[in-house]
């Protein structure tokens, strides 16, 4: 099978009759088969092939959608009718969804072929993908190291060359981390571009859909089918839809103002090289003819303290459903109400969910509410407010993605804290609702990719991907 590196291959050999879809999945379910990441959880191979003749039908009759011959992964915690969904949690264990999610319903529509569901840390909690209860993914690039999190199934998969694109979701940079360590571009829209409704919820008020892909164009094209209003998910943006696939080629010329935080590459938890790498970004970016200036973000000691004591309070109210009694997983020792609860709640979940659940009441409690929760809605208003004032100046914010590339499997997984860190420069975009991406630009000595972040205002999503295919094009090596 040929190495497609963009859907503008896979379209054009289609159009040529080099291929068709059915091929293009059969080829693909045969390379998920081989693959040694455990990115996959499950290949829909039956209801692939089906929409892959429907999808060859209309490239005959020329009545093909935007996203025709497209073959994708959901990230295991989309729901997809009449396929199983389970958040990579023993909670959810043979748990089939009844319904669509709007995201998955409009891939559909435009003819994306959705091969199969992939693995994640459990609940989306996670930067590693050790926290799933069906494994540990593995980074196709090395196989002893982690893909990143949550959305590490999503990323290996497309790095692997298992499908063509993927889609994640993206609380505190399970999008973007996961594509630095794999060298992808992975893009987290603005906050309610797209409609969560059909999203196993972590923490509603940070959590977004995004795509994992191999450049920016076929980001641009999955997110222009998968934006826009949605009357299941009351948090969906009402603005237009633009065509952001079109819209790329725009103001390549333009010279933008681009500021840089200065604490995030000079951190002292930042590896050497991704330092390095960074500086000679904002270098390269001036010689090209853009202003950068360093900037003093004084909330940034805040943002990893106030992500998880929000995330995990939101984390504590969505996960109480999984109770044992209403659906999926309940404990054979179970006896009593308390019984069903306790054991099926305790057995069902993962160390690392049960961890936040229990920080999450914890700050959601009567004696603790006010002092943690209602302050930490507080700072968030505050980084929001700051990041906006920075935007007033400055048409894009420039950082590293992660601070360093990724780990090896189990290096972390017993240190929270340092798993914590790892989204010190992600959690930002999520705390202040705006878009951001990381762009695989780099190549550490050790071999493994290292990933730009690039933030924009609120809504900016066109700019800031139109801006990132510039940057590619120009610093690409």
């Amino acid at each position: 099978m040929k190495d497609y590196q963009s859907y503008s291959e896979i379209r054009q050999d289609l159009e040529n009759g080099v291929t068709n879809c059915v091929t293009l999945v059969n080829n693909y379910a045969q390379k998920i088969k081989n693959s040694q990441s455990n990115a996959f959880l499950e290949v829909f191979e039956s209801s692939a092939l089906e929409k892959a003749k429907e999808v060859d039908e209309k490239i005959q009759n020329g009545t093909q959608g935007k996203l025709a011959g497209m073959v994708i992964a959901i990230k295991d915690n989309i729901c997809y009718a009449n396929h199983k969904v389970s958040g990579a949690s023993k909670i959810l264990e043979n748990f089939e969804s009844i319904y669509n999610a709007t995201v998955v319903k409009k891939l559909l529509v435009e003819d994306a072929i959705i091969i199969g569901r992939v693995n994640c840390d459990e609940f989306a909690m996670g930067g590693s993908n050790e926290n799933s209860a069906y494994g540990i993914v593995k980074n196709p690039i090395q196989l002893d190291r982690v893909p990143g999190g949550s959305s590490g199934g999503s990323a290996a998969a497309v790095a692997e060359g298992l499908c063509i694109a993927s889609l994640g979701s993206d609380t505190g940079g399970s999008i973007r981390q996961p594509a630095s360590y794999c060298g992808l571009v992975g893009f987290k829209p603005t906050y309610g571009r797209v409609s969560r409704y059909g999203l196993l919820a972590y923490a509603s008020s940070f959590d977004q859909i995004g795509p994992l892909t191999k450049n920016v164009e076929d980001t641009a094209l999955i997110l222009e089918v998968i934006a826009g209003p949605d009357e299941y998910d009351s948090t969906v943006s009402q603005k237009e839809v633009l065509n952001y696939a079109q819209m790329l080629n725009e103001n390549s010329d333009k010279k933008y103002k681009i500021g840089y935080i200065k604490d995030c590459i000079n951190n002292e938890g930042i590896d050497n090289e991704v330092k390095s790498f960074t500086e000679s970004i904002i270098e390269s970016l001036k010689e090209k003819g853009h202003t950068l200036e360093g900037i003093d973000f004084p909330l940034l000691e805040y943002m990893i303290p106030n992500y998880y004591i929000l995330t995990t309070a939101e984390a504590s109210s969505n996960l109480a459903r999984y109770d044992g009694a209403h659906f999926g997983y309940r404990s054979e020792a179970a006896q009593d109400i308390e019984t069903t609860y306790v054991k099926s709640r305790s057995e069902g979940f993962g160390t690392e969910v049960k961890r936040r659940i229990m920080l999450g009441t914890f700050v959601l409690s009567a004696g603790y509410f006010d002092a943690y929760y209602t302050k930490g809605l507080k700072v968030r208003r505050l980084i929001k407010e700051k990041t906006e004032e920075l935007f007033k100046e400055y048409d894009f914010l420039l950082l590293p993605t992660a601070p360093t590339t990724a780990f090896k499997i189990g290096e972390n997984i017993d240190d929270p804290i340092t798993m914590y860190l790892q989204d010190i420069f992600t959690v930002h975009a999520n705390l202040a609702g705006i878009p951001a991406i990381s762009l695989p630009l780099g190549t550490h000595s050790n071999g493994m990719p290292i990933g730009l972040q690039l933030m924009a205002a609120k809504h900016e999503d066109a700019a800031l991907l139109t801006f990132s295919k510039n940057v590619m094009s120009a610093l690409s090596s």
